[in-house]
């Protein structure tokens, strides 16, 4: 793995406090309605991208995740301004406007998704993971799930075929401890949700989400033993979002004294603290990296505000293969 040095913590400081910013302006676009349709944001979680992308070979390795999406392909190198446009539905976006929030995605970053489906993502992994195995690619792929996602079946079926195989795979529960509005002690009988990937052998360990650094180095174990042949591992990583799980949620199910008590976690306040302490970056120059990511965030709101809608012709185009699908005389004008 990458040595984790001063430079690592300032990058991890300005990327963190950059997501951040950038989710809380989809909030006000959203408020807006400049933004439609659903939106999860990542507030909290920023922890994870930073240690995994840190572990990963981003020249190389996959990740696939759920619909809370905007930031993992940022961290893996997307330009922040089309995942702005595709959030706005621009042409210029990283769907050509079509996708949406869920729906994120980068064949060239080698991120996939952005599904919508809870669980869906999880086979899929496998299969891209199935596919690097099959062309002796040395690829790793990182399957990203909710908590909730975890009582889906066909992660089950996708842990025992994995194993078989021994599938070049990470699995990885972002447990922020609500899946939708419904806590874990509420809806499963086992809270550790990592215990379950020992019952397929798995090789499974709980990660503090808050954390960056802990998570880079579990994670780089996991990825290393998966390029080495040996097969899947399973990280259960233990965060918090600090908003709802999406923009309609009232959050009834939680306290306001308990998001308090998680934001003394901070992981962004976490690493200002660590940095200030250890003389690595004066107060002054976090200040101004703060202000430098600001001005970042409204030049990708600028960016795709400035962009066209894509045309009506265009949908038809990237949705069906066929270009004269059979209904189009009937929806479109001749």
């Amino acid at each position: 793995m990458k040595e984790i040095t001063t430079e690592t913590y300032i990058k991890w400081f300005k990327d963190m406090s950059f997501w951040r910013k950038f989710e809380d302006k989809c909030r006000s676009l959203y408020l807006k309605q400049k933004i439609r349709g659903f939106l999860h944001l990542y507030n909290g979680q920023e922890a994870i991208p930073a240690g995994l992308t840190h572990a990963m070979d981003l020249s190389k390795d996959n990740i696939i995740t759920a619909y809370r999406c905007h930031i993992f392909p940022i961290s893996m190198g997307v330009d922040p301004k089309k995942v702005m446009a595709e959030l706005l539905g621009k042409k210029t976006g990283t769907s050509h406007g079509m996708g949406g929030s869920m729906h994120i995605f980068s064949r060239k970053h080698r991120f996939y998704g952005g599904h919508g489906i809870v669980g869906g993502q999880i086979p899929l992994g496998a299969g891209i993971a199935f596919a690097d195995k099959y062309f002796n690619r040395k690829k790793v792929t990182l399957t990203i799930m909710g908590d909730g996602a975890v009582r889906q079946g066909s992660l089950h079926e996708t842990f025992n075929m994995s194993m078989i195989w021994k599938l070049p795979v990470v699995f990885i529960c972002e447990n922020n401890q609500y899946a939708m509005g419904t806590s874990v002690k509420r809806s499963s009988n086992m809270e550790e949700i990592y215990q379950i990937g020992k019952s397929y052998g798995i090789p499974s360990y709980p990660v503090d989400g808050m954390d960056p650094e802990k998570i880079a180095k579990v994670a780089f174990e996991a990825i290393e033993r998966a390029r080495k042949g040996k097969g899947a591992s399973f990280l259960e990583i233990k965060t918090y979002r600090y908003r709802g799980h999406s923009m309609s949620d009232s959050e009834l199910y939680r306290t306001k004294e308990e998001v308090s008590l998680y934001k003394k976690k901070d992981p962004i306040l976490k690493l200002k603290n660590i940095i200030i302490e250890n003389e690595w970056e004066t107060i002054e120059n976090l200040n101004i990296i703060e202000n430098e990511v600001k001005k970042k965030v409204e030049s990708c709101v600028e960016f795709a505000e400035k962009s066209d809608f894509p045309s009506l012709e265009k949908m038809y185009n990237v949705v069906y293969h066929e270009t004269n699908y059979p209904f189009l005389d009937k929806i479109l004008p001749s």
